[in-house]
């Protein structure tokens, strides 16, 4: 961490030690190891030096975003997609920056900012229509936004038909999802279980029935299943980690009266995450 902050100082001096391919190593190791304010310096003494230069820019912006920073990732993000823009991860990102800023901001700015997400996730769709990532930010806004700002359910759920054409897995999933926001707890389990038909061991798929079991809306057992495999498996990037699943398993067992083990459940969760707040809560529930 010396190193890397010293090649920062180093650099906002204009001192200008690192070359292109090297300036690319750090920051990836930076954002390997979630480093974002560091790797945020020494990106801005990249632009300075190299104002041409789109992918600093855009590895700029998405450190604001990771440290989500809405508006302040707006202007590299920008500045990325002018420089080159037919990236569809640049406007992808660009649509996050937006979204973000609309989510922070004041009632009368939120549209504005809506709108403008829109249209970069419309873009970034255009450019690469076969990438899911691209198509689950669309969805994501079509499901959050209200309709005046552009956004509703019936184009979600739209997006998540194209999804499954793309990956008939990540599709169902999405379903689920959308089916679970509108609390159409049996078609969102089915959705789930379709899912693990063609990838039993889909963390997010037995995950969601895990968490539906937990809030009393599919079958307990099965979600005992379903959670108890996730532990064994990686966790995705993205998905809920050991604490999360220890916490919904307690859930469950706590719902089936089993208050053992329920506590050994929240006490695992507590002991991987001390600042995961729900498991914490639901022990001190379950000690009154």
């Amino acid at each position: 961490m010396r190193h890397l902050t010293a090649i920062c100082i180093l650099l906002s001096a204009g001192v200008g030690v690192l070359g292109a391919s090297d300036w690319h190593e750090t920051v990836g190791e930076m954002f390997k190891n979630e480093q974002w304010a560091p790797a945020q310096h020494l990106l801005e003494a990249v632009v300075a030096r190299e104002p041409n230069n789109a992918d600093a820019w855009a590895r700029l912006g998405e450190t604001h975003l990771h440290r989500n920073q809405g508006e302040p990732a707006v202007e590299p993000m920008e500045k990325a997609v002018a420089l080159d823009p037919n990236n569809a991860n640049y406007q992808r990102h660009l649509g996050d920056a937006y979204g973000l800023s609309a989510q922070q901001a004041s009632f009368f700015s939120k549209t504005g900012w809506a709108v403008k997400c829109k249209a970069a996730y419309l873009k970034a769709v255009e450019l690469d229509p076969k990438s899911v990532t691209n198509r689950r930010s669309l969805l994501e806004f079509y499901r959050q936004a209200p309709g005046f700002a552009g956004g509703g359910m019936d184009l979600a759920y739209a997006e998540a038909a194209e999804i499954r054409k793309l990956d008939p897995t990540a599709g169902e999933i999405e379903f689920g999802n959308l089916y679970a926001s509108e609390k159409k707890f049996p078609e969102a389990t089915a959705a789930f279980e379709s899912a693990l038909k063609s990838t039993p061991d889909s963390y997010a798929a037995l995950y969601q029935i895990g968490r539906l079991a937990a809030i009393g809306q599919a079958d307990a057992g099965r979600g005992l299943v379903c959670l108890r495999r996730c532990l064994e498996l990686p966790v995705p990037k993205g998905q809920p980690d050991f604490s999360p699943v220890q916490w919904r398993l307690g859930n469950i067992l706590e719902r089936q009266g089993d208050k053992a083990g329920a506590r050994a459940a929240y006490e695992a969760a507590v002991k991987a995450d001390p600042h995961f707040a729900p498991a914490a809560e639901s022990l001190k529930k379950l000690g009154e």
